[in-house]
């Protein structure tokens, strides 16, 4: 089971197998009576599901195969990550998100809602309402409102009760993960970082507060600490990585920045930091309102405004000390392409590094172009580099 194999003493090895290991936890979860709650992104309360003694699982797609038997039913411009997903479930491919009871999505991009709806005529599915201006003075009382119905959702259909205690109990499994991977992901600040940003990567799960992963982490920490980089005379060009999210299989791109003299040394998105840098109250009076605080301040670029991306991007480049931005934008992914305006020019006029924007898809039929765009970046830094030093 994977709880056994959790205590071998290869971090590497362990997430190399996270697909594996989620399955025979989910299959032994579903097999003990314990219900599998489908999630598509990070704005879900994952502590809810817990505290239902349900078990959440990331279900966003990652896969070009998937692509085409979504484009039966979806448009060709769209969004890979939603058509990837999809694909799953025209094809019924995906063993997560067959044996799912029920399926918790949210009112976030146009393209999503919309094959949500599609999705839901055949598959047991619970929406969300987002509020998408977090300024509002009611928007927090809604969102709120959405958590609270989501609780008795979970409690009606699965007839359960979920408690103050049980969703407590819940937020501190989640705060340990998130600190477990916030250390994990420090380690990068260094100037010579023990490992890349691809492996740093693959250090997490789609299924949210296994113990064996706990174990690994904190033995990831600890190897780890006691390394450093062997940077060398021609040391790699430190990357601050922002825009969408990359699913577990499609690493592409940042794949391409490391192979070409760079190291990403810092992910913005939701597949890297956003998620893990706060944490919930672990002792608030109402556990709810404290799930609906911390959830409703990530910021994803459906926000209007969305000025907590920049002073987030802003925070962590003083920590990480990029030396350029690179800005990933998957095709007809609207809300991320109108905001890389915004982000170029704060990396530019603001904290006066180089920024590149790479629109890109699943499919690997660009893959020289980009790689080409990325080594003319890294050049240009690494010369600049060179003409300081002769100023000097």
């Amino acid at each position: 089971m994977a709880e056994r194999c959790g205590k071998k003493n290869n971090p590497s090895a362990w997430f190399g197998k996270m697909i594996q290991n989620c399955y025979e936890y989910a299959t032994a979860a579903k097999a003990k009576g314990r219900h599998i709650v489908g999630i598509m992104c990070e704005f879900t309360p994952r502590e809810l599901i817990m505290a239902a003694d349900a078990v959440p699982v990331c279900l966003c797609g990652g896969s070009a195969e998937m692509i085409p038997p979504a484009e039966e039913h979806l448009p060709a411009n769209l969004c890979p990550l939603i058509k990837s997903t999809y694909g799953y479930h025209v094809r019924e491919a995906n063993p997560f998100l067959e044996m799912a009871d029920l399926i918790v999505a949210e009112t976030t991009c146009d393209g999503k809602k919309k094959m949500y709806e599609l999705m839901g005529r055949t598959r047991p599915m619970y929406v969300l309402e987002l509020p998408q201006k977090p300024t509002d003075s009611d928007a927090m009382a809604h969102w709120t409102s959405e958590l609270r119905k989501l609780k008795t959702e979970l409690e009606e259909r699965f007839g359960v009760e979920i408690t103050d205690e049980k969703i407590r109990q819940a937020i501190k499994t989640m705060n340990r993960e998130r600190s477990l991977r916030r250390e994990l992901a420090a380690l990068m600040k260094s100037d010579s970082p023990p490992l890349t940003g691809r492996q740093l990567l693959d250090f997490k799960s789609i299924i949210s507060g296994i113990d064996a992963d706990f174990e690994q982490y904190a033995e990831a920490i600890k190897l780890f600490k006691s390394q450093k980089g062997d940077c060398g005379k021609n040391p790699p060009v430190r990357v601050l990585m922002t825009g969408v999210p990359m699913a577990h299989g499609a690493e592409r791109v940042l794949d391409i920045i490391e192979s070409g003299g760079g190291l990403v040394v810092c992910m913005e998105n939701c597949t890297g930091l956003k998620p893990i840098l706060e944490d919930v109250d672990e002792q608030a009076e109402d556990p709810i309102l404290a799930l609906a605080q911390k959830y409703f301040r990530l910021p994803c670029s459906v926000m209007t405004k969305n000025d907590r991306r920049l002073d987030m991007i802003r925070d962590l480049a003083d920590e990480y000390r990029p030396q350029c931005v690179i800005d990933l934008i998957w095709q007809a992914c609207i809300t991320y392409d109108v905001e890389s305006h915004l982000v170029k020019e704060l990396a530019e006029k603001e904290l006066g590094i180089p920024y590149l924007r790479i629109e890109t898809d699943y499919s690997p039929s660009d893959s020289a172009r980009i790689a080409l765009r990325v080594e003319a970046l890294f050049e240009t830094i690494r010369g600049n580099i060179r003409r300081q030093r002769c100023s000097d």
